[in-house]
């Protein structure tokens, strides 16, 4: 089955941040498209688990002509988004994102729902969160 669902994120400091995916989450970098001013990016795409995310910087200069751009959660006031990522291990995934400079949202825990599950925000303003299912 082919991936059908992107996030595609909007991200203040885009190059910064493919850097901290691929330290916090173990993303590997597919392809980026510079922007023509050289430091932001226009598009890039990383690989988290065997699924593309989309990846762009915050432009709000073309937001007068295109009002429906979202921007970044340090311009938006937050995030209404959580990117879920099932892993091998929540402990190990959470750990590893804290290291490289994530906030705990919630610490590893077994959810009601027969998941360990933990939620980390980026430094960049996005929320993730990890499960693994529990052993019955």
């Amino acid at each position: 089955m082919s991936q059908t669902i992107f996030p595609h994120l909007c991200i203040a400091g885009a190059s910064g941040a493919i850097e901290f995916y691929k330290n916090a989450l173990g993303a590997t970098e597919m392809m980026r498209v510079p922007h023509e001013d050289g430091k932001r990016l226009m598009h890039a795409a990383i690989e988290i688990g065997g699924a593309q995310v989309f990846i762009h910087d915050d432009f709000p200069e073309y937001r007068e002509c295109r009002p429906d751009l979202v921007g970044a959660p340090s311009r938006m006031g937050g995030t209404s988004t959580t990117v879920h990522l099932r892993v091998r291990d929540c402990d190990a995934a959470y750990k590893r994102a804290m290291d490289a400079g994530a906030t705990s949202i919630v610490a590893p825990n077994d959810a009601f729902w027969g998941d360990r599950y933990a939620q980390v925000v980026d430094p960049f303003g996005h929320s993730w969160s990890f499960a693994h299912t529990l052993a019955k």
